[in-house]
């Protein structure tokens, strides 16, 4: 009968075995839980009840599990909870997101690139610290400290990882655009935000076709006017220099130690992201370090499962928020895959082949 609800119910498709229920981290999350507070949970529903009704108590329990590195712990978890807005929360503590992200430095691979023409590239721990690293005291000599904001467009390489992490290593902020936008579209972005410093790619390839990034990175370093002091060119391409760019490669020789990762608070801004601008120019979108850092763990360790020994690939650009979500796996230690270009060149088959090919496991 028209307007009944259906009752129909529908077969389970799959089923994890009860092995792997007790030793996905969401279980021993649950027992942790239960270990520390005396409260244990029957199921799914009664820890998500749980993290509704005590916030406080739930977000500290995930602090403690995550194993979030900071210099200085917290005085209030959560300060006026009710006010929206005007909640704090972690208040007091003192941490920096490119250091959780950073907390592995061994020969385990951080990340695997993968370009649409077959080109490949392997970054362990050790070598992403250390690129990290020289680019942030790099920045630093050019002045960029806590709340700068550095733009970027750039493709989804190895390079914009870095990038992000020597930014967020200063307490600076981060915002990317894919370099397939348009000029009118980045300026619509980065126009207002102000950034000191614009970190751009010199070309980058789709469908076999070599792209000159030359010409538009020009214009928007010419759009966002004087307060953009420097532009940083990746010759990633190799279509050639760009007059008064400054050098990736020149940057990264240098042998200079970094300053210590700022230690900044909780709430401290970490990425500008922009709404859709469906309905006129995109809308900025601050995010916090500790809030971007507790809410992708939880999302990555707890209802992914994601562990150290685990590849994870998220098909992404650098202006969907979807790269900033993938690059957090960092904080758990696994391996990214990077995949720059179109999905379908040269065929259909290309990702579920790399998938094979590169042992994923996280496929997104």
């Amino acid at each position: 009968m028209a307007g009944d609800t259906p009752t129909q119910e529908y077969p389970i498709v799959w089923q994890p075995s009860q092995q792997s229920m007790d030793n996905s981290q969401m279980a021993r999350f649950m027992r942790q839980v239960a270990d520390e507070t005396g409260r244990a949970f029957a199921d799914y529903a009664d820890l998500w009840q749980w993290s509704v009704d005590d916030r406080a108590g739930f977000w500290s329990a995930l602090w403690r599990y995550t194993g979030v590195i900071a210099s200085r712990g917290w005085d209030g978890a959560l300060v006026d909870g009710d006010a929206m807005p005007g909640a704090r929360w972690f208040v007091g503590a003192r941490m920096n997101f490119a250091e959780n992200l950073l907390r592995y430095r061994d020969g385990h691979a951080a990340i695997l690139f993968h370009g649409e023409d077959g080109s490949g590239q392997r970054l362990s721990y050790a070598e992403l610290y250390r690129q990290s690293a020289r680019l942030a005291a790099a920045l630093h000599d050019l002045g960029i400290g806590p709340g700068d904001r550095v733009a970027a467009v750039v493709p989804n390489i190895p390079q914009a990882v870095i990038g992000m992490l020597a930014t967020a290593w200063l307490g600076a902020v981060w915002s990317s655009c894919s370099p397939d936008f348009g000029v009118d579209g980045m300026l619509d972005r980065f126009g207002q935000i102000a950034p000191r410093l614009l970190i751009a790619a010199d070309g980058y390839r789709f469908k076999g076709r070599l792209i000159d990034l030359r010409a538009k990175v020009a214009a928007v370093r010419e759009g966002l006017g004087p307060d953009c002091a420097q532009c940083l060119l990746i010759a990633w391409q190799g279509t050639g220099a760009m007059p008064g760019s400054l050098d990736w490669h020149a940057l990264l020789a240098s042998d200079a130690e970094p300053p210590p990762f700022a230690q900044l608070p909780f709430d401290h801004p970490l990425y500008i992201l922009f709404s859709s601008g469906t309905t006129g120019k995109p809308k900025c979108i601050v995010h916090g370090a500790g809030g971007t850092l507790l809410q992708h763990m939880k999302e990555l360790m707890l209802h992914c499962d994601v562990r150290r020994d685990d590849t994870i690939f998220y098909f992404t650009t650098c202006g969907w928020m979807m790269w900033n979500w993938l690059i957090s796996s960092l904080g758990v230690g696994a391996t990214v895959v990077l995949y720059e270009g179109n999905p379908f060149h040269p065929s259909g088959a290309h990702l579920w082949q790399m998938a094979e090919r590169l042992g994923i496991s996280v496929f997104g």
